[in-house]
Protein backbone atom coordinates (compact mmCIF):
# COMPACT_ATOMS: atom_id res chain seq x y z
CA UNK A 1 0.00 0.00 0.00
CA UNK A 2 1.16 3.52 -0.90
CA UNK A 3 0.18 4.35 2.88
CA UNK A 4 3.30 2.52 4.38
CA UNK A 5 5.41 4.56 1.68
CA UNK A 6 4.86 7.96 3.24
CA UNK A 7 6.62 9.36 5.90
CA UNK A 8 4.81 11.96 7.89
CA UNK A 9 7.06 14.64 9.17
CA UNK A 10 5.45 16.78 11.87
CA UNK A 11 7.47 19.68 13.63
CA UNK A 12 4.71 20.73 16.57
CA UNK A 13 5.66 24.05 17.36
CA UNK A 14 4.11 23.46 21.29
CA UNK A 15 4.16 20.94 23.68
CA UNK A 16 1.19 18.14 23.47
CA UNK A 17 0.24 19.58 27.42
CA UNK A 18 -3.34 21.13 26.36
CA UNK A 19 -4.33 20.59 29.81
CA UNK A 20 -1.56 22.80 31.51
CA UNK A 21 -0.77 19.54 34.19
CA UNK A 22 2.34 17.91 34.76
CA UNK A 23 1.68 14.08 33.46
CA UNK A 24 0.65 12.14 36.31
CA UNK A 25 2.63 9.65 37.88
CA UNK A 26 1.34 6.23 38.05
CA UNK A 27 1.52 4.29 41.76
CA UNK A 28 0.30 1.28 40.97
CA UNK A 29 -2.13 -0.77 38.63
CA UNK A 30 -3.83 -3.28 39.25
CA UNK A 31 -5.65 -5.66 36.59
CA UNK A 32 -8.55 -7.83 37.31
CA UNK A 33 -9.27 -10.40 34.29
CA UNK A 34 -12.73 -12.24 33.83
CA UNK A 35 -13.45 -15.46 31.57
CA UNK A 36 -16.20 -13.36 29.64
CA UNK A 37 -13.61 -11.47 27.50
CA UNK A 38 -13.17 -8.01 29.76
CA UNK A 39 -11.38 -6.87 32.50
CA UNK A 40 -11.51 -4.04 35.32
CA UNK A 41 -8.57 -1.74 35.63
CA UNK A 42 -7.70 0.07 39.05
CA UNK A 43 -5.23 2.89 38.52
CA UNK A 44 -4.06 4.85 41.19
CA UNK A 45 -2.19 8.21 39.59
CA UNK A 46 -0.91 11.21 41.60
CA UNK A 47 -1.72 14.62 40.49
CA UNK A 48 -0.68 18.16 41.49
CA UNK A 49 -4.65 18.97 41.62
CA UNK A 50 -5.59 23.27 41.64
CA UNK A 51 -7.84 24.41 44.06
CA UNK A 52 -11.54 24.99 43.14
CA UNK A 53 -12.46 24.28 39.82
CA UNK A 54 -9.43 22.85 37.31
CA UNK A 55 -8.81 19.79 34.60
CA UNK A 56 -6.94 16.73 35.02
CA UNK A 57 -6.02 14.10 32.54
CA UNK A 58 -5.42 10.64 32.72
CA UNK A 59 -3.55 8.87 29.26
CA UNK A 60 -2.24 5.52 28.97
CA UNK A 61 -5.58 4.01 29.33
CA UNK A 62 -7.24 0.96 27.40
CA UNK A 63 -7.83 1.68 23.87
CA UNK A 64 -11.09 -0.31 24.15
CA UNK A 65 -12.06 1.16 27.64
CA UNK A 66 -15.94 1.51 28.21
CA UNK A 67 -16.21 4.94 29.33
CA UNK A 68 -19.90 4.60 30.87
CA UNK A 69 -18.12 2.45 33.31
CA UNK A 70 -15.52 4.92 35.26
CA UNK A 71 -15.02 5.41 38.60
CA UNK A 72 -12.81 8.03 40.54
CA UNK A 73 -11.60 8.70 43.61
CA UNK A 74 -10.13 11.64 44.90
CA UNK A 75 -10.48 15.04 47.81
CA UNK A 76 -12.93 16.60 45.84
CA UNK A 77 -15.90 16.15 43.44
CA UNK A 78 -15.69 15.30 39.65
CA UNK A 79 -17.83 17.91 37.71
CA UNK A 80 -17.61 16.12 33.99
CA UNK A 81 -16.14 13.76 32.03
CA UNK A 82 -14.45 13.25 28.96
CA UNK A 83 -13.24 10.53 26.65
CA UNK A 84 -10.87 11.43 24.40
CA UNK A 85 -10.22 9.17 21.57
CA UNK A 86 -9.34 11.19 18.21
CA UNK A 87 -5.92 10.08 17.76
CA UNK A 88 -3.10 10.89 15.43
CA UNK A 89 -2.73 9.43 11.77
CA UNK A 90 -2.30 10.31 8.78
CA UNK A 91 -5.10 11.05 7.05
CA UNK A 92 -6.60 13.00 10.24
CA UNK A 93 -3.68 15.43 10.24
CA UNK A 94 -3.96 16.46 6.87
CA UNK A 95 -8.03 16.77 7.20
CA UNK A 96 -7.44 19.39 9.77
CA UNK A 97 -4.72 21.26 7.33
CA UNK A 98 -7.94 21.92 5.00
CA UNK A 99 -7.28 25.60 4.18
CA UNK A 100 -4.04 25.98 5.47
CA UNK A 101 -0.68 26.36 4.39
CA UNK A 102 1.82 23.10 4.47
CA UNK A 103 4.90 22.23 3.00
CA UNK A 104 6.33 19.25 0.77
CA UNK A 105 9.63 17.76 0.81
CA UNK A 106 10.69 16.07 -2.24
CA UNK A 107 12.86 13.28 -2.82
CA UNK A 108 15.97 16.15 -4.08
CA UNK A 109 15.20 17.80 -1.01
CA UNK A 110 12.94 20.45 -3.09
CA UNK A 111 10.53 22.05 -1.18
CA UNK A 112 6.77 22.71 -2.49
CA UNK A 113 4.26 25.06 -0.07
CA UNK A 114 0.63 26.03 -0.47
CA UNK A 115 -2.47 25.74 0.79
CA UNK A 116 -3.83 22.24 1.03
CA UNK A 117 -7.36 22.24 -0.91
CA UNK A 118 -8.17 18.53 -0.69
CA UNK A 119 -7.01 15.31 0.10
CA UNK A 120 -8.34 12.19 -1.11
CA UNK A 121 -6.19 8.39 -0.82
CA UNK A 122 -2.78 9.53 -1.70
CA UNK A 123 -3.91 12.29 -4.24
CA UNK A 124 -3.38 15.95 -2.51
CA UNK A 125 -4.44 19.55 -4.41
CA UNK A 126 -2.70 22.56 -3.29
CA UNK A 127 -2.75 26.03 -4.23
CA UNK A 128 0.33 28.03 -4.95
CA UNK A 129 1.19 31.45 -3.46
CA UNK A 130 1.12 32.73 -7.18
CA UNK A 131 -2.69 31.39 -7.18
CA UNK A 132 -1.87 28.47 -9.13
CA UNK A 133 -2.90 24.66 -8.76
CA UNK A 134 -0.70 22.01 -8.13
CA UNK A 135 -2.16 18.44 -8.11
CA UNK A 136 -0.16 15.62 -6.61
CA UNK A 137 -1.33 11.89 -7.79
CA UNK A 138 0.84 10.43 -5.37
CA UNK A 139 2.19 11.98 -2.40
CA UNK A 140 4.49 8.74 -1.73
CA UNK A 141 7.88 10.61 -2.49
CA UNK A 142 7.05 12.99 -0.43
CA UNK A 143 7.86 14.19 3.04
CA UNK A 144 5.19 16.23 5.27
CA UNK A 145 5.73 19.32 7.40
CA UNK A 146 2.98 20.88 9.18
CA UNK A 147 3.41 23.31 11.83
CA UNK A 148 1.76 21.96 14.84
CA UNK A 149 -0.50 19.24 15.78
CA UNK A 150 -4.18 20.45 15.34
CA UNK A 151 -6.52 20.92 17.61
CA UNK A 152 -8.56 17.90 19.36
CA UNK A 153 -5.87 15.09 17.98
CA UNK A 154 -4.01 13.30 20.66
CA UNK A 155 -1.29 10.67 20.48
CA UNK A 156 -2.83 8.63 23.62
CA UNK A 157 -6.53 7.81 24.47
CA UNK A 158 -7.40 9.98 27.77
CA UNK A 159 -9.81 10.80 30.25
CA UNK A 160 -10.32 14.51 31.41
CA UNK A 161 -12.04 15.63 34.16
CA UNK A 162 -13.70 18.81 35.70
CA UNK A 163 -12.81 18.25 39.07
CA UNK A 164 -13.44 20.91 42.33
CA UNK A 165 -11.08 20.14 44.88
CA UNK A 166 -10.97 21.82 48.06
CA UNK A 167 -7.49 22.53 48.65
CA UNK A 168 -4.21 22.63 46.26
CA UNK A 169 -1.43 20.03 46.05
CA UNK A 170 -0.87 16.70 45.37
CA UNK A 171 -3.17 13.65 45.96
CA UNK A 172 -3.39 10.21 44.54
CA UNK A 173 -6.56 9.53 42.63
CA UNK A 174 -8.06 6.28 42.27
CA UNK A 175 -9.35 5.22 38.94
CA UNK A 176 -11.11 2.24 38.24
CA UNK A 177 -13.02 0.92 35.25
CA UNK A 178 -13.94 -1.57 32.91
CA UNK A 179 -12.09 -2.42 29.32
CA UNK A 180 -12.80 -5.17 26.80
CA UNK A 181 -10.11 -7.13 24.75
CA UNK A 182 -8.76 -8.78 27.92
CA UNK A 183 -9.38 -12.83 28.71
CA UNK A 184 -7.81 -15.94 30.57
CA UNK A 185 -8.46 -19.46 30.40
CA UNK A 186 -7.34 -22.86 31.25
CA UNK A 187 -4.93 -25.84 29.66
CA UNK A 188 -3.91 -28.82 30.86
CA UNK A 189 -0.98 -31.01 30.24
CA UNK A 190 -1.33 -34.89 31.30
CA UNK A 191 1.11 -37.55 31.48
CA UNK A 192 0.56 -41.07 31.34
CA UNK A 193 2.72 -43.74 33.24
CA UNK A 194 3.76 -46.95 31.55
CA UNK A 195 1.28 -48.88 32.93
CA UNK A 196 -1.73 -46.76 32.16
CA UNK A 197 -2.13 -46.28 35.68
CA UNK A 198 -1.67 -43.06 37.15
CA UNK A 199 -1.18 -39.57 35.13
CA UNK A 200 0.80 -36.83 36.36
CA UNK A 201 -1.08 -33.23 35.50
CA UNK A 202 -0.05 -29.63 34.74
CA UNK A 203 -2.63 -26.86 34.72
CA UNK A 204 -1.84 -23.50 33.12
CA UNK A 205 -3.44 -20.48 33.31
CA UNK A 206 -3.27 -18.25 29.77
CA UNK A 207 -3.87 -14.30 29.96
CA UNK A 208 -4.66 -12.46 26.39
CA UNK A 209 -3.95 -8.90 26.74
CA UNK A 210 -5.53 -6.91 23.54
CA UNK A 211 -7.16 -3.94 25.48
CA UNK A 212 -4.91 -1.55 23.68
CA UNK A 213 -2.95 -0.77 26.74
CA UNK A 214 0.26 -2.19 28.51
CA UNK A 215 -0.08 -2.67 32.55
CA UNK A 216 3.59 -2.57 34.04
CA UNK A 217 4.11 -4.38 37.25
CA UNK A 218 0.24 -4.73 37.65
CA UNK A 219 -1.01 -6.72 40.68
CA UNK A 220 -3.32 -9.68 38.76
CA UNK A 221 -6.08 -11.50 39.91
CA UNK A 222 -8.48 -14.02 37.23
CA UNK A 223 -11.96 -14.34 38.44
CA UNK A 224 -13.76 -17.35 37.42
CA UNK A 225 -17.29 -17.60 36.98
CA UNK A 226 -20.53 -17.17 34.85
CA UNK A 227 -20.79 -12.81 35.37
CA UNK A 228 -23.60 -11.92 34.02
CA UNK A 229 -23.16 -8.94 31.90
CA UNK A 230 -26.08 -6.12 30.62
CA UNK A 231 -27.04 -6.74 26.64
CA UNK A 232 -25.90 -3.04 26.41
CA UNK A 233 -21.87 -4.10 27.17
CA UNK A 234 -19.76 -4.26 24.28
CA UNK A 235 -20.27 -7.18 22.02
CA UNK A 236 -16.16 -8.46 22.88
CA UNK A 237 -17.26 -9.14 26.18
CA UNK A 238 -20.40 -11.44 26.28
CA UNK A 239 -18.52 -14.67 26.00
CA UNK A 240 -19.97 -16.50 28.77
CA UNK A 241 -17.71 -19.33 30.21
CA UNK A 242 -18.54 -20.95 33.13
CA UNK A 243 -15.38 -21.56 35.58
CA UNK A 244 -14.99 -22.87 39.05
CA UNK A 245 -11.66 -22.60 41.37
CA UNK A 246 -10.93 -23.16 44.71
CA UNK A 247 -7.76 -23.17 46.52
CA UNK A 248 -5.45 -26.76 45.01
CA UNK A 249 -4.55 -28.90 48.41
CA UNK A 250 -2.40 -31.58 46.61
CA UNK A 251 -0.13 -32.87 48.84
CA UNK A 252 2.26 -33.79 45.68
CA UNK A 253 1.63 -29.97 44.35
CA UNK A 254 4.34 -27.79 44.30
CA UNK A 255 4.01 -23.88 45.90
CA UNK A 256 1.36 -22.02 44.24
CA UNK A 257 1.73 -18.79 42.53
CA UNK A 258 -1.75 -17.88 42.93
CA UNK A 259 -4.16 -17.60 46.16
CA UNK A 260 -7.53 -18.58 45.91
CA UNK A 261 -10.58 -17.02 47.80
CA UNK A 262 -14.07 -17.26 47.12
CA UNK A 263 -15.83 -13.57 46.45
CA UNK A 264 -19.71 -13.38 46.11
CA UNK A 265 -21.05 -16.19 43.84
CA UNK A 266 -17.18 -16.17 42.46
CA UNK A 267 -13.73 -17.43 43.15
CA UNK A 268 -10.42 -15.14 42.43
CA UNK A 269 -7.29 -15.80 42.04
CA UNK A 270 -4.38 -13.50 43.11
CA UNK A 271 -1.24 -13.62 41.91
CA UNK A 272 1.30 -13.30 44.75
CA UNK A 273 3.74 -10.70 42.42
CA UNK A 274 3.93 -8.24 40.17
CA UNK A 275 3.51 -9.05 36.56
CA UNK A 276 3.17 -6.89 33.17
CA UNK A 277 0.67 -7.54 30.54
CA UNK A 278 1.93 -6.10 28.09
CA UNK A 279 -0.13 -5.30 24.94
CA UNK A 280 -0.57 -7.92 22.36
CA UNK A 281 0.53 -10.87 24.86
CA UNK A 282 -0.50 -13.94 25.92
CA UNK A 283 1.27 -14.50 29.25
CA UNK A 284 0.93 -18.23 30.91
CA UNK A 285 1.34 -18.48 34.34
CA UNK A 286 1.42 -21.80 36.40
CA UNK A 287 -1.72 -22.98 38.05
CA UNK A 288 -1.08 -26.25 40.20
CA UNK A 289 0.80 -29.02 39.74
CA UNK A 290 0.22 -32.78 40.36
CA UNK A 291 1.69 -36.21 40.19
CA UNK A 292 0.57 -39.76 40.65
CA UNK A 293 -3.24 -39.40 39.80
CA UNK A 294 -5.14 -42.55 40.03
CA UNK A 295 -6.89 -43.48 36.59
CA UNK A 296 -9.33 -45.72 34.73
CA UNK A 297 -8.95 -46.84 31.28
CA UNK A 298 -12.00 -47.68 29.39
CA UNK A 299 -13.23 -48.90 26.18
CA UNK A 300 -16.44 -47.89 25.27
CA UNK A 301 -18.69 -48.57 22.30
CA UNK A 302 -21.87 -46.64 21.72
CA UNK A 303 -24.81 -48.34 20.45
CA UNK A 304 -27.75 -46.43 19.20
CA UNK A 305 -31.23 -47.19 17.20
CA UNK A 306 -29.40 -45.52 13.66
CA UNK A 307 -25.89 -47.52 14.75
CA UNK A 308 -25.01 -47.06 10.75
CA UNK A 309 -21.17 -48.28 9.46
CA UNK A 310 -19.99 -51.50 10.16
CA UNK A 311 -17.48 -52.30 11.89
CA UNK A 312 -17.73 -49.40 14.62
CA UNK A 313 -15.54 -47.77 16.68
CA UNK A 314 -14.88 -48.59 19.94
CA UNK A 315 -13.37 -45.63 21.73
CA UNK A 316 -10.56 -45.50 24.81
CA UNK A 317 -11.43 -43.09 27.61
CA UNK A 318 -9.61 -42.22 30.63
CA UNK A 319 -11.63 -41.25 34.07
CA UNK A 320 -10.23 -40.41 37.21
CA UNK A 321 -11.32 -38.67 40.21
CA UNK A 322 -10.87 -35.36 41.24
CA UNK A 323 -10.55 -36.02 44.86
CA UNK A 324 -8.14 -34.87 47.93
CA UNK A 325 -7.50 -38.76 48.24
CA UNK A 326 -6.35 -39.04 44.95
CA UNK A 327 -3.72 -35.55 44.93
CA UNK A 328 -6.41 -33.41 43.28
CA UNK A 329 -9.44 -32.23 45.08
CA UNK A 330 -9.98 -28.71 43.37
CA UNK A 331 -12.58 -27.63 40.94
CA UNK A 332 -11.00 -27.56 37.41
CA UNK A 333 -12.11 -24.70 35.35
CA UNK A 334 -12.97 -25.66 31.50
CA UNK A 335 -10.21 -26.04 29.10
CA UNK A 336 -8.63 -28.44 27.19
CA UNK A 337 -6.26 -31.05 28.68
CA UNK A 338 -3.52 -32.70 25.87
CA UNK A 339 -2.76 -36.22 27.05
CA UNK A 340 1.09 -37.86 26.58
CA UNK A 341 2.45 -40.84 27.48
CA UNK A 342 6.15 -41.72 29.07
CA UNK A 343 7.60 -44.18 26.30
CA UNK A 344 10.82 -45.24 27.80
CA UNK A 345 13.12 -41.88 28.10
CA UNK A 346 10.82 -39.53 25.96
CA UNK A 347 6.81 -38.80 25.81
CA UNK A 348 4.26 -39.06 22.69
CA UNK A 349 0.91 -37.34 22.21
CA UNK A 350 -1.96 -39.89 22.21
CA UNK A 351 -4.87 -37.61 22.14
CA UNK A 352 -6.65 -34.27 23.96
CA UNK A 353 -9.93 -33.37 25.39
CA UNK A 354 -11.58 -30.62 26.53
CA UNK A 355 -13.60 -30.47 29.82
CA UNK A 356 -16.38 -28.42 31.26
CA UNK A 357 -16.24 -26.71 34.71
CA UNK A 358 -15.78 -29.90 37.15
CA UNK A 359 -16.43 -29.14 41.35
CA UNK A 360 -14.05 -30.89 43.51
CA UNK A 361 -14.49 -34.58 44.25
CA UNK A 362 -16.27 -35.39 40.34
CA UNK A 363 -15.31 -37.31 38.02
CA UNK A 364 -13.43 -36.30 35.11
CA UNK A 365 -13.63 -37.78 31.71
CA UNK A 366 -11.53 -37.50 28.68
CA UNK A 367 -12.00 -39.21 25.42
CA UNK A 368 -8.81 -39.72 23.80
CA UNK A 369 -9.42 -41.41 20.28
CA UNK A 370 -10.34 -44.87 18.83
CA UNK A 371 -9.00 -48.40 19.70
CA UNK A 372 -6.60 -49.68 16.86
CA UNK A 373 -6.86 -53.20 18.27
CA UNK A 374 -10.50 -53.29 19.78
CA UNK A 375 -13.58 -53.59 17.22
CA UNK A 376 -17.15 -54.11 17.40
CA UNK A 377 -19.53 -55.13 14.62
CA UNK A 378 -23.21 -54.57 15.26
CA UNK A 379 -25.88 -56.26 12.98
CA UNK A 380 -29.57 -56.28 13.36
CA UNK A 381 -30.98 -59.39 13.20
CA UNK A 382 -34.29 -59.23 13.13
CA UNK A 383 -37.49 -57.23 12.76
CA UNK A 384 -41.07 -57.85 13.36
CA UNK A 385 -44.80 -56.05 13.95
CA UNK A 386 -45.95 -57.86 16.30
CA UNK A 387 -49.36 -55.78 16.57
CA UNK A 388 -50.26 -52.00 15.30
CA UNK A 389 -48.20 -50.42 17.72
CA UNK A 390 -46.11 -53.42 18.87
CA UNK A 391 -42.96 -54.28 17.30
CA UNK A 392 -39.79 -56.31 18.29
CA UNK A 393 -36.04 -55.64 16.82
CA UNK A 394 -33.13 -58.30 17.45
CA UNK A 395 -29.81 -56.84 16.97
CA UNK A 396 -26.11 -58.64 17.63
CA UNK A 397 -22.67 -56.74 18.77
CA UNK A 398 -19.35 -59.05 18.14
CA UNK A 399 -16.32 -57.11 20.28
CA UNK A 400 -13.39 -58.37 18.72
CA UNK A 401 -9.28 -58.22 21.12
CA UNK A 402 -6.37 -58.44 19.06
CA UNK A 403 -4.04 -56.99 22.10
CA UNK A 404 -1.84 -59.28 24.37
CA UNK A 405 -4.34 -59.02 27.61
CA UNK A 406 -7.92 -58.86 28.24
CA UNK A 407 -10.06 -56.01 27.84
CA UNK A 408 -13.61 -55.07 29.06
CA UNK A 409 -15.80 -53.19 26.79
CA UNK A 410 -18.66 -50.89 27.88
CA UNK A 411 -21.48 -51.07 25.58
CA UNK A 412 -24.34 -48.46 25.59
CA UNK A 413 -27.08 -48.32 24.09
CA UNK A 414 -29.71 -46.17 23.15
CA UNK A 415 -32.98 -47.02 22.29
CA UNK A 416 -36.13 -44.55 21.49
CA UNK A 417 -39.49 -43.71 23.66
CA UNK A 418 -41.12 -46.50 25.18
CA UNK A 419 -38.84 -49.46 25.07
CA UNK A 420 -38.75 -52.94 27.08
CA UNK A 421 -35.63 -55.57 26.47
CA UNK A 422 -37.39 -59.30 26.20
CA UNK A 423 -34.43 -61.05 25.69
CA UNK A 424 -30.76 -60.81 26.46
CA UNK A 425 -27.58 -62.78 26.70
CA UNK A 426 -26.25 -60.66 29.17
CA UNK A 427 -27.20 -58.52 32.25
CA UNK A 428 -27.34 -54.81 31.69
CA UNK A 429 -27.93 -51.71 34.13
CA UNK A 430 -30.38 -48.89 33.35
CA UNK A 431 -28.56 -45.88 33.17
CA UNK A 432 -31.30 -43.37 32.27
CA UNK A 433 -34.97 -43.70 30.70
CA UNK A 434 -33.26 -44.13 27.34
CA UNK A 435 -29.74 -46.32 27.86
CA UNK A 436 -28.33 -49.40 29.12
CA UNK A 437 -25.07 -50.36 29.79
CA UNK A 438 -23.40 -53.96 29.00
CA UNK A 439 -19.71 -54.61 30.66
CA UNK A 440 -18.63 -57.05 28.41
CA UNK A 441 -15.30 -58.84 28.82
CA UNK A 442 -13.12 -60.06 25.42
CA UNK A 443 -10.20 -62.38 25.88
CA UNK A 444 -6.68 -61.07 24.27
CA UNK A 445 -6.86 -62.35 20.68
CA UNK A 446 -10.45 -63.51 21.49
CA UNK A 447 -13.86 -62.59 20.63
CA UNK A 448 -17.59 -61.95 22.35
CA UNK A 449 -20.87 -61.92 21.17
CA UNK A 450 -23.86 -60.00 22.89
CA UNK A 451 -27.60 -60.05 21.39
CA UNK A 452 -30.60 -58.91 22.75
CA UNK A 453 -33.97 -57.82 21.37
CA UNK A 454 -36.02 -54.46 22.26
CA UNK A 455 -39.82 -54.05 22.23
CA UNK A 456 -41.46 -50.58 21.07
CA UNK A 457 -44.48 -49.47 21.83
CA UNK A 458 -46.59 -46.88 20.79
CA UNK A 459 -49.48 -44.89 22.13
CA UNK A 460 -52.33 -43.90 20.07
CA UNK A 461 -55.29 -44.78 18.56
CA UNK A 462 -55.79 -47.31 16.11
CA UNK A 463 -55.53 -45.82 12.52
Amino acid sequence: MLLKKIIILIFISFAFNFLNAQEAEQKSVAVTVYNNGFGVIKDVRSFDINSGISQIALTDVAQFIDPTSVRIKLNGSVMEQNYQYDLVNFYKVLGKYIDKDIQLIGAKSELIEGKLLSVAGSQIVLKKKDGGLLMIPSTSQYLFNVSSLPEGLITKPTLIWKVNSPKAGKQDVEVAYQTTGLNWHAEYVAVLDQADKTIDLNSWVSIENNSGATYKDAKLKLVAGNVNMAPTMKKEARYGVDYSLVEVQSANAVPKPFAEKSFFEYHVYDLQRPTTLAQNETKQISLFEASDVKIDKKYIYESTINSGQNPKKVNVLIEFENRKNNNLGMPMPKGKIRLYKADKESIEFIGEDNINHTPKDEKVKLNIGAAFDVTAEEVQTASKQITYNVKEQSYKITLKNHKSENVTVEVQRQFDNNWEITESSMEYKIQDARTITYQVPVKKDGETTLTFTVRYTTFGSVK
